[in-house]
């Protein structure tokens, strides 16, 4: 089941939530809508749903027109933040409902049921109830109900959000092995990068109601079509002209130059193309070194090191190192206005 959006635009009084959206997600796709707060992400999902009407465009569901089809009429299924479960009904009942207010046969309520409990791994749990179990779990009843009534699409409006990191890491690898399992479209929001990074098929940056690039994670993550997708994705230095990280000749005085903090070499001596720098503070984050940079020209640049390489340089505090861009970016200053 594709969705196409086309030049959507949706005002909240002044406020421009949505300019102009122009979209194409592919049947059995599962698609990040990936942005800050306030950027349009979830009131596009809630475009899509029927939930909110479109100051102007139109919505496309299967090559059909259903910008004025009501919620019940387009078959999606929705899950929110703070999972919506009805309090006083069992875990059971909950993921029943839609089925009953469709008059489902009590029998095979029962069948639909059991399968989704038990996809959602929650067999032998459906007679507790929601404050009974933990917010993984509250939160995957939300899917199977969302399930139920076999949806065309899946629609989920920061899922995750209210979870711990922990969590939130094993219900995003369970979410990719539901989707490849049911495969039905679906598309989520998130805030979260490495959420979006970890679970989509292609993911849609938003900002200020505009979409800024739309691809495939690794695309965006090595091919930013914009500053403030680099910005946005992933830890970034971001360094004017004037820094001296790059050659004059090789860098316009105008522009900023975009470096991620692992494209960033670290040597005790002098190498070609790399400039002196001092050492101002390491932090060990585990996995890898973080190393706070002070260039000459008094720019703060920050760069990762594998534990590997750390040992091998035993780097120190204050210690004078030379550092050199494996990787760069640059973007006119203008492209920030």
């Amino acid at each position: 089941m594709g969705i196409t959006v086309d030049n959507v635009s949706k005002h909240f009084g002044s406020f421009q939530a949505l300019d102009r959206i122009n979209l194409e997600i592919k049947t059995g796709s599962l698609v990040a809508l990936l942005g800050p707060s306030g950027s349009g992400k979830s009131t596009l999902l809630r475009v899509i749903a029927g939930l909110e009407k479109p100051d102007s465009g139109n919505i496309y569901v299967s090559g059909r027109d259903a910008t004025h089809d009501p919620v019940q009429a387009r078959r999606m299924g929705f899950v929110f933040q703070h999972y919506a479960l009805f309090k006083h009904l069992t875990i059971r009942e909950n993921v029943a409902f839609g089925l009953e207010i469709n008059k489902w046969p009590k029998a095979r309520v029962k069948n639909r049921v059991e399968e989704l409990l038990g996809l959602v791994q929650l067999g032998g749990l459906g007679d507790r109830y929601p404050s009974q179990l933990s917010g993984g779990q509250r939160q995957r009843v939300a899917l199977a109900r969302a399930l139920a009534i076999q949806p065309q699409v899946l629609l989920l409006d920061e899922p995750f959000g209210a979870l711990d990191a922990k969590v939130r890491k094993d219900l995003r690898q369970w979410l990719r092995h539901l989707h490849e399992e049911v495969q039905v479209t679906t598309v989520f929001v998130t805030h979260d990068q490495e959420e979006a990074m970890e679970v989509s098929d292609e993911v849609v940056v938003m900002n200020k109601g505009r979409i800024e690039q739309v691809g495939k994670p690794a695309d965006i993550y090595d091919h930013p079509a914009t500053p403030f997708v680099m910005s946005f994705i992933g830890p970034v230095n971001v360094l004017p002209a004037a820094s001296g990280i790059l050659p004059k000749e090789k860098v316009a005085a105008s522009d900023r130059v975009f470096l991620r903090p692992h494209d960033i070499l670290i040597q005790p001596e002098a190498i070609e193309e790399a400039v002196p720098a001092q050492i101002n503070h390491i932090v060990h984050l585990g996995w890898e070194i973080q190393v706070e940079l002070l260039l000459e020209s008094g720019q703060i640049v920050n760069a990762h090191l594998s534990r590997e390489d750390y040992d091998r340089l035993q780097l120190t505090p204050r210690q004078q190192v030379y550092v050199k861009p494996k990787q760069v970016k640059t973007f006119p200053e203008y492209a920030f206005n």
